[in-house]
């Protein structure tokens, strides 16, 4: 439902997209991820209209997003973006009623929320009294209360207890399983890993890998854990299409290409003595995202 093709924007001789592209289809999942600084939330704020592309398009359901499509858009922006001094259901029934709510659905909704996000002892505190874990959770109603048909999420689980970030993962599934889109910043890449359907790693404003994790997973090749007591320390170099990573205690790490068969890289092993461990190790997102932008890129 939401494609957004060949997106570029620059600031002075910043390049901050270059050429962003990935669809997100209806009730998917889509995590964003990349280092401080890669795109993430400039693409973000092009997708919501806060800022405009140089270059490239954004559609929705097929047709260029414009405003009226934008009004039903939920976006919770990684900066603090409510009233301090406005009391928690006001302030939701208020942004539902500028997003078109009559008064009676957005008390309706608003309460809703308050109650799904575990803020009911709060609706009628002023936001600025909350702490920042609460007052997360009401920017994450505020991007909810209006029903939307696309979540766009900048870093949604921050400052959040591992209670409430179980909560946010159980309405963003529920949301993904009404059919509505959500793309989701952060920089937690085991919970990326467990919800997402897909996910685009973003690098110097490209996206630099796009897919399921398994996906990207087959594109990097695994990571064969062999245990061989006996064998010297070179007994893997040079076998075609594996890389040592590394040897210690009898233990040799090896990066092996995608589609090599690893048979003979157990009968090496076996040619040196025995070989008491012979194991796959399949990386984490957060192993691939390091083996794709690299330790240390911003």
């Amino acid at each position: 439902m939401l494609e957004v093709d060949g997106v570029t924007k620059r600031f002075g001789d910043v390049l901050a997209c270059d050429r962003v592209t990935f669809d997100v289809a209806a009730g998917e999942l889509f995590g964003f991820v990349g280092g401080n600084g890669a795109g993430k939330t400039t693409t973000m704020r092009i997708v919501l209209g806060v800022l405009a592309q140089d270059a490239g398009s954004v559609r929705f359901a097929g047709a260029p997003v414009e405003h009226a499509a934008r009004r039903r858009f939920g976006y919770l922006p990684e900066e603090r973006g409510l009233y301090p001094r406005m009391r928690v259901l006001e302030q939701l029934v208020y942004l539902a009623e500028l997003h078109g709510a009559g008064i009676n659905a957005a008390h309706r909704a608003a309460e809703h929320w308050i109650s799904r996000l575990g803020l009911r002892e709060h609706r009628d505190t002023e936001l600025q009294r909350l702490s920042l874990g609460n007052q997360q959770r009401v920017q994450l109603a505020a991007a909810l209360v209006h029903d939307p048909l696309l979540l766009v999420l900048d870093e949604p689980f921050s400052g959040l207890d591992p209670l409430a970030v179980d909560v946010l993962v159980e309405v963003l599934r529920e949301q993904a399983r009404a059919g509505v889109p959500v793309v989701f910043s952060s920089h937690q890449l085991d919970l990326v890993e467990r919800l997402c359907d897909r996910v685009g790693i973003v690098a110097a404003g490209r996206i630099v890998a796009c897919g399921t994790v398994e996906q990207l997973r087959a594109g990097t090749g695994s990571t064969l854990v062999v245990e061989a007591p006996d064998a010297p320390p070179d007994w893997a170099s040079g076998l075609p299409g594996v890389t040592v990573l590394g040897v210690h205690s009898g233990q040799t790490r090896l990066r092996v290409a995608p589609g090599v068969d690893d048979q003979p890289i157990l009968a090496a092993a076996l040619a040196t003595g025995r070989v008491r461990g012979f194991t796959h190790h399949h990386p984490s997102l957060a192993e691939l995202y390091r083996d794709v932008v690299g330790v240390g890129s911003r």
